[in-house]
């Protein structure tokens, strides 16, 4: 496989590239983008969820994250990984806990028992969820997740980081905000993100060389924003779009109250959620 360090292009790309998460809304969106990234495209997600239409550069597993034997197989052959597949909003902590959380830990295991050495994790803004919107962070700020997702999603960036610390896996964690065809409130004005500067953003974490484990926050190069990628500016990420145009489209909704958390909180809506079938009291 080949890298280049501006990565415009990806020179010879890889063999073959694993996506998993694939039935996703991004995995369904980014599908047909990734197949200039590798000469095959291994799709995967759940069995019943992903169809066996496949392109003649793409190879269809379907497979449970949670199934640890089922993930090597999945792993097995292919030269990167990028992991979209889990749950992918707030949830009861076993259902977070079989595809986030186990299921992250299967996917770096094959990844080291079979050689990967470069991962694009999805994680999420909701790592930082419980920072407030009128606050500026960087990838060094501490995790302040903002529910189980959250949670999980800082788990699989502290996977990435003992996976390179340890086997030289390296990993660019993307810290995705809200990558929708356009914002949908006021929230994702600061947190949208394009298609095209997510494909932008992925194959600069594919092909840029020496990462490490690099935390980047998946944002357009919107007007009013929370996240600073300085720790992440060796990628070369410059992003094209903004959520400016869909403005006065939002504004004509009704605004949140001033004290909703989807006003004040980074996590918004995601801050609130659960708690999920409490015991009884004693």
């Amino acid at each position: 496989m080949a890298y280049q360090t501006d990565a415009p292009g990806q020179g010879d790309g890889f063999t073959r590239l694993l996506l998993t998460g694939a039935a996703g809304g991004i995995g369904k969106a980014i599908r047909h983008r990734v197949a200039e990234f590798a000469q095959g495209i291994r799709i995967s997600d759940l069995p019943g969820a992903i169809s066996n239409d496949a392109a003649p550069h793409e190879e269809v597993v379907p497979c449970d994250l949670a199934d640890r034997q089922a993930v090597d197989a999945l792993v097995a052959g292919c030269d990167a990984i990028v992991h979209l597949g889990g749950v992918s909003v707030e949830r009861p902590f076993e259902e977070i806990l079989e595809a986030n959380i186990k299921g992250v830990f299967h996917l770096y295991e094959a990844a080291r028992r079979h050689g990967v050495k470069r991962i694009v994790f999805a994680s999420s803004n909701h790592v930082t969820g419980f920072y407030r919107q009128d606050e500026r962070i960087d990838a060094s700020a501490r995790k302040r997740p903002d529910g189980y997702y959250g949670l999980s999603k800082s788990f699989g960036e502290d996977m990435a980081q003992l996976y390179f610390d340890r086997y030289g896996i390296e990993t660019v964690s993307i810290r995705i905000g809200s990558v929708f065809p356009e914002p949908k409130d006021r929230r994702m004005m600061a947190t949208w993100m394009s298609y095209d500067d997510f494909h932008d953003l992925l194959r600069r974490a594919l092909f840029t060389p020496d990462v490490g484990h690099t935390i980047v926050f998946g944002t357009s190069a919107n007007a009013y924003t929370w996240w600073d990628n300085r720790d992440a500016a060796h990628l070369g990420f410059t992003p094209r779009d903004s959520s400016e145009q869909f403005r006065a489209k939002v504004e004509a909704t009704p605004p949140p109250a001033a004290d909703d958390p989807v006003a004040v909180l980074q996590g918004g809506a995601f801050t609130t959620i659960g708690p999920f079938d409490p015991l009884p009291p004693v």
